[in-house]
């Protein structure tokens, strides 16, 4: 079974590669939030956790985690692309 982690940083428009980010900035969105993330990682087809209590490594406001369960059949890559594009679709 495997579960990828999803934070709120990954999506995020106003963070560089560096600080975070791990879609492109045309897929990239402002400020997302984690209840924003699980109901994309469920339009896309896997079970999703909020973890509202944690914090990003890379930062010190308490924004909340993602946990994805058995995405085995997707690189954690693809996940992230499909789960952005999706949260755009949302925004809209």
């Amino acid at each position: 079974m495997v579960e990828n982690v999803i934070w709120p940083a990954a999506f995020d428009a106003d963070r560089s590669r560096s600080e975070g980010r791990r879609v492109p900035r045309d897929l990239a969105i402002t400020e997302p939030t984690v209840d924003e993330i699980a109901k994309a990682v469920q339009q896309v087809g896997y079970d999703a956790v909020i973890e509202r209590d944690k914090a990003y490594p890379r930062e010190y406001e308490v924004r909340g985690r993602v946990i994805v369960k058995d995405a085995d059949d997707a690189t954690k890559t693809d996940l992230l692309g499909a789960v952005a594009a999706y949260m755009q679709a949302l925004r809209e």
